[in-house]
């Protein structure tokens, strides 16, 4: 019960306070509770099966209605043929990865490269009012205009084909860190110069850590940059000493007329493209934001 002074006012006593205390700690818990195996199949895996479906019966039906000739739309069963016979044929994984296996490397080269740029032009001004106009400049760029000075400068080889991904990346990365350093209030930098953490050991224990949002953000741009520029570089520059990717496959099939190949490589780089996302960035966002208190967990 709450106790009165000598002044005639109502004073809170123990009880009160620790109910108020609980209260707020109630506040502050994030429900952390894991989601029933039928809840994920209705809200995760089946909007996008059915969407799958959908557009393959609409597809059928534009084919049956003959809508244009084969050769510009093929049946979905012709794909389908074209994909079982690189199967047997036992080249449909070495396809894919030699396209992934270069995109994963060049993004963590500009992974390397873009976290301490971006570092540096979010605390250096004079760095920042040098470079970050031209950073800007650069992810606004589309990343095929890269693909024939690269060549130029470094002939049709890995090489080119890396720093076109470079290129592509690194801008993204860079303005996503400062974008996400820029948000992370004063009060935390106080905070770490208070206990010591200054300099290298403040990046990295403090500006890193709270601008995890804008960096994961950067880096969810940076590997869709890579991914398309890669793809840029394997159209445009394709070569036998390569390898076969899947631009370069996707080239080939125009070479030779063959629609469903084409459809075929389009759907390839998608299936790629979405399931890195599905990985590797929505378990971090996931996770992030959980570590947060913006999410529940799930899964």
């Amino acid at each position: 019960m709450a106790s009165t002074d000598t002044a005639g006012k109502t004073k809170p006593d123990g009880h009160d306070l620790a109910g108020l205390e609980a209260g707020l700690d109630a506040l502050d818990a994030v429900q952390v509770k894991r989601t029933p195996f039928t809840q994920i199949l209705l809200h995760k895996v089946l909007p996008p099966v059915s969407a799958v479906v959908l557009v393959l019966v609409v597809w059928k039906l534009l084919v049956l209605a003959e809508v244009t000739d084969d050769y510009k739309l093929p049946d979905p069963s012709a794909v389908w043929h074209s994909l079982t016979e690189l199967w047997v044929q036992g080249t449909l994984f070495d396809i894919v990865w030699t396209s992934v296996s270069r995109g994963l490397l060049g993004f963590a080269a500009a992974l390397a490269l873009g976290t301490p740029l971006g570092l540096l032009v979010a605390r250096v001004r004079f760095v920042r009012a040098a470079i970050g106009p031209i950073l800007s400049g650069l992810q606004s760029l589309p990343s095929v205009a890269w693909v024939p000075a690269a060549v130029i400068w470094l002939g049709i080889t890995d090489s080119a084909m890396y720093a076109v991904i470079l290129l592509g990346a690194v801008p993204s990365i860079a303005n996503g860190l400062v974008s996400g350093i820029d948000q992370v209030p004063p009060l935390y930098l106080r905070a770490g110069r208070t206990i010591g953490a200054t300099g290298a050991r403040g990046a990295w224990h403090i500006l890193l850590p709270a601008a995890l949002p804008g960096y994961l953000a950067g880096l969810k741009q940076g590997w869709a940059f890579s991914w398309r520029s890669l793809m840029a570089a394997e159209l445009i520059a394709s070569s036998p000493d390569l390898g076969l990717g899947l631009g370069q496959f996707l080239e080939n099939a125009r070479t030779d007329s063959d629609m469903p190949g084409v459809l075929l490589g389009i759907l390839l780089i998608l299936f790629v493209g979405i399931a890195i996302d599905l990985i590797v960035f929505s378990p971090l966002e996931r996770r992030v934001l959980r570590t947060r208190g913006l999410a529940t967990r799930q899964g």
